[in-house]
């Protein structure tokens, strides 16, 4: 599985709307009108993510979702982080 670095990453982060490399993995904070629509984001983020098997940290706080891709079992970013966010994206 290739593994991206922060140079090799960014052609890809371009299509992607603020999201940024940050220690080997690749990041983002949404924020929402209130606690029930960043709740409702992050089940749909749940939903997409098991559905491509690949798993994001998500963390929040009230309206605010911060998450963060990065594969684990190959240690770094790989095309797996991308195409997550890709349907991420579409989902806000």
């Amino acid at each position: 599985m290739e593994k991206y670095t922060e140079e090799t990453a960014l052609p890809f982060l371009e299509p992607l709307d603020d999201w940024c490399f940050n220690n080997d993995g690749i990041e983002k904070k949404f924020v929402f009108d209130n606690f029930i629509q960043a709740m409702g984001f992050m089940v749909r983020v749940g939903i997409v993510a098991e559905k491509q098997g690949h798993h994001p940290e998500m963390f929040n706080v009230y309206n605010k979702v911060n998450l963060r891709l990065s594969t684990h079992d190959a240690d770094g970013l790989t095309k797996k982080d991308f195409d997550l966010a890709s349907a991420i994206e579409k989902l806000d």
